[in-house]
């Protein structure tokens, strides 16, 4: 919605996909920690690595102290490049990195857990366990409130949208 309005957003968890897949230092470093099977013909299996990682806690540490700051880098340079009077970096794991450290606003984006479970499901073509699955290594809501400056709720998209264009005015 606010890409829509003219806002420049980076879309973290998209970019990293990418740098999985053309980051050589990444690719090395996820085949020797997950091994050869994380990459069929030079593409990043994503099935086996989320089996192996969204059950295993020190495995899922590990992955993101390699992929977090490729993709902070990456963010840094992208940011450098906008002339926008302000972008926004869209993650779903925001807080749990560490990356809304290097944000000037945090806008937290909600809604009720089975609608998210159930947007999952349809978005990823997962099941529900491999949604509750990610979703027991992520922050429950009521922590990242604690941190965001706004909050917008997202479960009826005509007020979703409402609020977004008085954010919007406001950030402007």
């Amino acid at each position: 919605m606010f890409a829509a309005l003219g806002v420049p957003v980076y879309y973290a968890d998209d970019e990293a996909k990418k740098l999985m897949n053309s980051s050589l230092i990444i690719r090395e470093s996820l085949t020797s920690l997950l091994g050869e099977e994380t990459y069929n013909e030079g593409i990043l299996n994503r099935k086996f690595m989320a089996n192996k990682i969204f059950n295993d806690k020190e495995l899922l540490e590990k992955t993101n102290a390699i992929i977090h700051p490729q993709v902070a880098a990456h963010f840094h340079n992208w940011v450098g490049q906008q002339n926008y009077p302000y972008v926004l970096k869209e993650a779903a794991i925001l807080f749990e990195s560490g990356s809304f450290k290097d944000c000037d606003k945090v806008i937290l984006v909600t809604a009720p857990e089975e609608i998210r479970i159930q947007r999952v499901m349809e978005r990823d073509k997962v099941t529900r366990e491999e949604v509750e699955a990610r979703m027991q290594n992520q922050w429950p809501d009521s922590k990242k409130k604690q941190l965001a400056d706004y909050i917008l709720q997202n479960d009826l998209l005509s007020r979703t949208q409402e609020e977004v264009k008085n954010l919007h005015s406001h950030l402007i």
